[in-house]
């Protein structure tokens, strides 16, 4: 790697002696959610990390320079700073060259850890195809990123908010694998299925890992998406959830929302509308994501 990238000491011992690593991104952090709230859940991720036999690797950029395991006063000074920018493949450059701090998304964090060496990451849900991609053209750069970069990303689907038909149809034509660990379905994150369903079902992580190293060593350089279910006790009742969303949608449709508006204006009035449960929920599954990436990157480091 150049100058451009600073990997910690722990991460690069790990990747040195090919340890389990798992790649955490940061916009929770500032975007995400509420100050101290994120930065609290991007600690308590890198704990769970730790926990779970692997070594955290939160990604972010300060001072021009694109950091591979954020120290705890680095993530402090991104959870306080203002104006930080939300960075994704487009404005990348831009924002390392102005020397700005910048809290990477999943497609940013694909990249990076793509270009670490990193295996395995670890987010909430992926970005997708929104409901009025037919005329707004609006797709995420989430699934270029699939299509590009191969890493193991463990995330609960995509965000429910999406055209999840589209998205999941996109994975298809990326050649993007989808694994559901223990489930035939793509998860809806909020909500455990979606009623698309997975190209492959994996009861273990030792599969998921065999499947993903398959897919590399027959020469595929996308991503492989793993899908993990928001633990079914934190799951939303659906009519109460469906209820939240029609509303949150017809509300945008009112303002004439468009594009990039959409999103954080939608998950805001979810968090409103279920009186907070639609949070405690992304926790929940960000939660447990963290632990199943953990565990990947220990079966793929087994299988070495």
């Amino acid at each position: 790697m150049n100058e451009r990238f600073a990997l910690s000491d722990e991460v690069a011992e790990a990747l040195r002696r090919h340890r389990p690593v798992v790649a955490l991104e940061t916009t929770l952090v500032t975007h995400g959610l509420p100050h101290p709230q994120g930065l609290e859940t991007a600690l308590e991720l890198e704990g769970i990390v730790r926990a779970g036999g692997a070594t955290p690797a939160t990604v972010g950029i300060l001072d021009g320079v694109v950091r591979v395991g954020v120290a705890r006063a680095e993530l402090e000074r991104l959870a306080s700073a203002r104006g930080v920018a939300k960075v994704n493949l487009g404005n990348f450059a831009a924002v390392v060259a102005s020397g700005a701090a910048g809290s990477t998304t999943v497609a940013a964090t694909m990249f990076v850890a793509a270009a670490a060496g990193i295996r395995v990451f670890a987010t909430g849900g992926i970005g997708g195809v929104h409901r009025d991609a037919a005329e707004s053209g609006d797709v995420s750069a989430d699934l270029t990123a699939l299509g590009r970069f191969p890493v193991a990303v463990v995330c609960a689907g995509a965000k429910a908010i999406l055209d999840l038909p589209r998205t999941v149809e996109m994975l298809e034509t990326l050649g993007v694998p989808v694994l559901g660990f223990g489930t035939d379905e793509f998860p809806a994150f909020y909500r455990r299925d979606s009623g698309q369903r997975v190209d492959r079902r994996c009861d273990t992580v030792d599969d998921l890992a065999r499947v993903a190293r398959a897919h590399w060593e027959l020469g595929a350089r996308t991503g492989v998406l793993v899908g993990n279910p928001i633990p079914a006790a934190d799951e939303l009742p659906r009519a109460a959830y469906e209820r939240a969303l029609e509303g949150a949608l017809a509300e945008a449709a009112e303002r004439g929302l468009r594009g990039r508006e959409v999103t954080p204006f939608l998950l805001d009035r979810l968090r409103e509308l279920s009186g907070g449960a639609t949070v405690k929920a992304n926790l929940a599954l960000l939660r447990d994501n963290a632990r199943v990436a953990a565990e990947l990157a220990r079966a793929m480091a087994r299988q070495d």
